[in-house]
């Protein structure tokens, strides 16, 4: 890698082209350490500040992870969600052949959060099932999940979560979820999901709320997750339906 000091692009311009071609490389295409940044700024013989504003511009983009007191990476392949044909978290995960681990696991029986006793209709007085997951692939923690679920489903704690939630749910009690209505927001990590997914207070979140009913409408469960930013996209497809006009002149 080498900056043209004749060139008229502006040294954190040509740094940040060199570093998008050197995570295109092979080696770096599995979340690799770059090298530091002294080490960097030495190479390219420019200043850490001008560096720096380099790195910034990717990790704004989502290419690189930058964590305090370990250094910066290069993001692996986000993983995407589709809007067209909703699936459960294992579908999605399964569908783009990553294999998921469970990091946590909590389970309780506790009062309903404002948006799942509205959901569900129910009181305050009502407990309902709580199933809290940190989830992620082998040592890279990316998703925190909550779930609540309607009490109608006399769903008790005793289920394995390790299998896939709908499959216990159609096998189990025979409840056939179909309709996921969704609201997706961007917001910076509270200390306790920073905490859980091993990123700054701060640091750049996908918040994204799920009601999810069966295929007579009843509402099954209520669940949000707080994913990080770096490691997760939404894409959306929408189709216009076309229509007939009729005009007279």
């Amino acid at each position: 890698m080498k900056i043209d000091r004749s060139s008229p692009v502006p040294l954190h311009r040509q740094a940040e082209m060199l570093l998008r071609n050197l995570i295109t490389k092979e080696e770096y295409k599995e979340g690799k350490m770059l090298p530091n940044e002294v080490e960097l700024s030495e190479q390219l013989k420019i200043s850490r500040n001008t560096l720096r504003q380099s790195i910034n511009t990717l990790v704004t983009e989502g290419l690189l992870i930058r964590k305090k007191g370990v250094g910066t990476r290069v993001a692996e392949k986000n993983l995407y969600s589709e809007a067209t044909n909703w699936l459960s978290f294992s579908q999605e995960m399964k569908v783009l052949g990553v294999k998921i681990e469970n990091f946590e696991l909590h389970i309780s029986k506790q009062a309903p959060t404002e948006n799942a006793r509205q959901f569900f209709e129910i009181t305050n007085q009502v407990k309902v099932l709580r199933l809290e997951r940190l989830r992620g692939k082998e040592n890279f923690p990316f998703v925190y999940f909550h779930s609540e679920f309607n009490p109608k489903i006399r769903m008790d704690g005793t289920e394995n979560f390790n299998r896939p939630l709908y499959e216990i749910l159609e096998n189990d009690y025979n409840i056939i979820v179909k309709t996921s209505r969704e609201e997706i927001r961007a917001s910076g990590a509270n200390p306790f999901i920073a905490g859980k997914l091993e990123i700054e207070v701060g640091d750049p979140i996908l918040i994204r709320k799920r009601f999810v009913s069966d295929i007579n409408d009843l509402p099954i469960e209520y669940n949000i997750g707080w994913y990080r930013a770096d490691s997760f996209s939404y894409k959306i497809e929408s189709v216009r339906e076309s229509r007939s006009f009729s005009s007279n002149f």
